[in-house]
């Protein structure tokens, strides 16, 4: 257990962290490095083979898909408190840690999965590595090979907390379908919210929540440096999208994964309370009992004019 005073533990900078913060950091008091690497069905990945290839020295695996609800029938669908613990302790992670999450993917794609499942169950103090294992290397910074060596060791307690204002089941995103104050933002390519493309997994529906608008994640990161997107860009995307932040924003995705990158993304520009409709088209696309509109997103409803302010 790990009994370094709690003011001598490394802090944070921020919900994102560079490859020279971390380099500059490695081995520091209470720091973990997981790497939470995911990718979508048919893509010919798998996460843990190529951890076991490649990864940051020191970086635990973090299995997204083990680390979800096992009883639930949707993908990724947010756990037990006691099960979370279990996988947060086995990861050695505790409620004292400094956690930084990365993935393979180049685009952030499931490291803020995890970053966002933490703070779900009340855990401040974890951000993602920018860019990811493609930056660390970019970067010029070692990689280590081979079945990690991991010493026994009594886990040092994870208390989740969870926080029930960062989550949204599908009641909740259609009771916020036409509400003034709460927007849906689809994460999924634009082919797939219209309806146009396939989804990856069999069986459901094509298009969106009436009403929601579309920002593609891949959008969020500079395909130039694999980093994510400045303050600038994000808020031109933003305004193209339709996408206001003084609202009540809910993102959405596939599977609840890639929408996360987006409350990362917004949580960096001081927007930190963006909630996840865990289900996400998983499970709205299979349901025939909720809405689905096809074809572009319909036009944004203005925001709300405060009370008194002439038309």
């Amino acid at each position: 257990m790990d009994s370094t005073p709690e003011q001598d533990r490394v802090s944070l900078p921020g919900p994102a962290v560079t490859t020279a913060w971390l380099a500059s950091h490695s081995g520091a008091p209470g720091l973990v490095v997981l790497d939470g690497s995911w990718y979508l069905p048919g893509s010919g990945r798998d996460p843990g083979r190529e951890f076991v290839e490649r990864r940051i020295p020191g970086a635990r695996f973090f299995d997204i898909d083990r680390c979800s609800d096992p009883d639930a029938p949707l993908p990724h669908t947010i756990p037990t408190p006691e099960h979370f613990r279990a996988c947060a302790e086995e990861a050695g992670v505790s409620d004292a840690s400094a956690v930084v999450v990365y993935d393979g993917s180049g685009v952030n794609l499931s490291a803020a999965r995890v970053w966002w499942t933490f703070r779900y169950f009340g855990l401040d103090s974890v951000a993602v590595l920018d860019g990811g294992l493609k930056r660390w290397v970019a970067d010029g910074h070692p990689t280590e090979s081979g079945t990690p060596v991991r010493t026994l060791e009594v886990p040092a307690p994870f208390t989740p907390a969870p926080r029930p204002h960062l989550i949204r089941s599908a009641e909740d995103v259609l009771r916020a379908i036409g509400a003034a104050g709460t927007q849906i933002v689809d994460m999924r390519p634009p082919g797939r919210f219209a309806g146009t493309a396939p989804e990856p997994r069999a069986g459901l529906r094509g298009g969106h929540v009436p009403g929601s608008r579309n920002f593609p994640y891949t959008d969020l990161v500079d395909p130039a440096t694999g980093l994510a997107i400045g303050r600038e860009t994000l808020d031109r995307l933003l305004d193209e999208a339709g996408v206001d932040p003084a609202r009540e924003l809910v993102g959405t995705c596939g599977s609840g994964t890639s929408a996360c990158a987006f409350a990362w993304r917004m949580a960096c520009a001081g927007y930190p309370d963006v909630a996840i409709y865990d289900g996400s088209w998983s499970e709205w696309g299979g349901r025939g009992d909720l809405p689905v509109n096809t074809g572009p997103p319909e036009r944004a409803a203005p925001p709300p004019r405060p009370p008194g302010a002439h038309p």
